[in-house]
């Protein structure tokens, strides 16, 4: 695969959905000279520095400006920690939770944040906990099946009912899997302290590899992991897991090769081979601030 590039212009399509207007509007706005373009081709092009040079004149109040560095923020998941190495697309990771990460996010810690926090409030993943994040876009990476990981002669967990008095393997507070599992425990009328907790860990990874190592009876965990370590996964929920990308660096080359290569055939390959994992909504866009 060759390497992607930052876009040197924009296209009519591409500049609309950079200022959330309508292609119409952009027809307009070159007609009238309101934004930098060029003809010189025989169709509008939009040179993508005089563009932000012109958004940021035509902006008002307190500017941010401190760059963000090329660091993907937020929920760990196996098949996205995969493909940022195979694409070689240069961004570092910190995945540390996604309420972690979207603080980090809008503190401008990084480029991009991967979230799957539920709101049964709204019956709705992740919008409402971006919808007041500013120049940002939210894309779909994959709905992910989700329950109770157990080892492969623990036959006397069935549901969350028989977490009582059971070693569990909790993940940090700040994380999108401990406020859904608080949620789907107190639906239950689970209480946390009938729990015997062991050491929280701080990736999925983590969570599945102490019920692996028998640290632990069970973990609120990914069947991917549940599959790659040999053990009894129980389904209770399909979660949405997407990513939330800071608006103009969408369009700069590390995060372009992440998803230029997640729309080929080796993720696709990889997730079948992972199993757990819905990839059909990959790329689209579930929510633009």
């Amino acid at each position: 695969m060759s390497s992607v590039k930052t876009p040197e212009y924009f296209t009519v399509a591409e500049l609309a959905e950079l200022l959330r207007l309508k292609e119409r509007k952009i027809y307009d706005l070159a007609a009238s000279g309101g934004v930098p373009c060029s003809r010189a081709t025989g169709k509008l092009l939009f040179p993508a520095r005089d563009v932000y040079a012109w958004i940021d004149s035509h902006t008002t109040g307190p500017q941010d400006t401190v760059a963000r560095p090329p660091i993907l923020l937020g929920s760990h998941d196996p098949l996205l920690d995969w493909a940022v190495r195979e694409s070689r697309c240069g961004l570092a990771t910190y995945f540390d939770g996604s309420l972690d990460g979207l603080a980090r996010f809008n503190a401008r810690e990084g480029v991009a944040c991967g979230l799957h926090v539920y709101h049964s409030e709204a019956g709705d993943w992740n919008v409402p906990s971006v919808d007041k994040t500013r120049d940002a876009v939210l894309v779909a990476f994959a709905r992910r099946r989700r329950g109770l990981v157990v080892r492969p002669d623990e036959t006397g967990i069935t549901g969350l009912d028989d977490l009582v008095g059971r070693r569990f393997a909790p993940r940090q507070p700040l994380s999108g899997t401990a406020k859904l599992f608080g949620d789907l425990a107190e639906e239950a009328g689970l209480d946390h302290a009938a729990l015997a907790l062991a050491p929280v860990s701080r990736t999925e990874t983590e969570a599945v590899q102490a019920v692996a190592r028998g640290e632990a009876d069970a973990t609120f965990g990914l069947e991917t992991l549940a599959r790659d370590f040999g053990l009894r996964f129980l389904p209770l929920i399909e979660e949405y897991f997407d990513l939330l990308i800071d608006r103009r660096e969408y369009f700069e080359a590390p995060v372009q090769a992440l998803l230029d290569f997640c729309k080929g055939d080796p993720l696709r390959d990889q997730a079948a081979r992972l199993g757990g994992y819905d990839i059909a909504d990959l790329g689209s866009i579930r929510w633009n601030a």
